[in-house]
């Protein structure tokens, strides 16, 4: 059934959809978007206004709505993220606001979101440093419903992202702080069930695709010459806020998969240390428990 077909008022449609996404699906492949057809559908049903499965119901599209689908099709050519001009991203159970200044949560940080998730508690506190939208922190608010979060970031851009999508959570504490600084949430010391950070960790210099490069916030996504300058005060950091059988997890690069550990270890108060693979086998997460 045709969305026009609901709404007698509108003018009837004409262009036939087909077409124009196929024209869309041609224009995203020759400038490398890997995945054409996806964007392009969600981009079309994101201007009618439908899910995306609908889209097989649907045989027309008005011309005032083909031409907003034609100027985002554009911009996803230009490399904008898909994320910026749905101004959602998808997250484990959520659905995120998102936009121009704000990192843009991935698939792989659902494993560590899942695995904070499984080692929480009713009534326990857990952190999440470096929230950015507030993925993690959300995903846990959402999923146990009895957890005390703290949702850290310093971007005032990202802050305001996390403050609106954390509106509807009210076990949910919006901190803005610097994950650097030691003595951030001093009032915790010791109380913190479990404490997980996905940092900036791309060494400076990595190349990275223009959806990164040039949207992504570089404060969200590079990490220092060897892209550990965040993790080695964030691993400082969680040891002092873990109570005693606490556990930390931390997201890094794939270069990574053997100096975080490392880290991890050599801090002295930690145990367990687990190295953690993402669904593409590349090292992606670390995990510890405090002694």
């Amino acid at each position: 059934m045709d969305p026009d077909d609901e709404h007698p008022s509108r003018p009837l449609a004409r262009t036939r959809l087909a077409p124009a996404l196929a024209e869309a699906v041609a224009e995203l492949s020759a400038v490398g978007i890997e995945s054409p057809r996806v964007d392009a559908e969600l981009l079309a049903a994101h201007v009618l206004e439908i899910p995306r499965g609908r889209l097989l119901l649907v045989d027309t599209i008005r011309e005032d709505e083909l031409s907003r689908f034609r100027v985002l099709v554009a911009s996803r050519a230009r490399r904008v993220p898909l994320q910026y001009l749905l101004g959602t991203a998808a997250f484990r159970h959520l659905e995120l606001a998102v936009g121009d200044g704000v990192f843009v949560p991935r698939p792989e940080t659902e494993l560590l979101a899942g695995w904070g998730i499984e080692r929480a508690r009713s009534g326990d506190i857990v952190v999440d440093l470096c929230s950015g939208s507030g993925a993690i922190a959300l995903s846990v608010a959402q999923e146990l419903k009895t957890a005390f979060v703290y949702a850290v970031e310093k971007s005032p851009v990202a802050l305001s992202y996390l403050r609106r999508n954390a509106s509807g959570f009210p076990a949910v504490h919006v901190v803005a702080g610097d994950v650097t600084d030691n003595s951030l949430l001093s009032d915790l010391s010791g109380r913190v069930a479990v404490v997980l950070c996905n940092p900036p960790y791309v060494p400076d210099g990595t190349p990275v695709p223009p959806e990164v490069a040039d949207h992504d916030p570089s404060s969200a996504v590079f990490g220092g010459p060897d892209g550990l300058d965040v993790i080695r005060p964030v691993i400082a950091l969680a040891a002092r806020l873990l109570k005693p059988g606490g556990h930390v997890g931390i997201e890094h690069d794939d270069v990574h998969g053997e100096a975080v550990p490392a880290l991890l270890r050599a801090d002295g108060r930690f145990t367990e240390v687990t190295a953690h693979r993402d669904l593409a086998g590349r090292p992606r997460f670390a995990t510890a428990r405090r002694t």
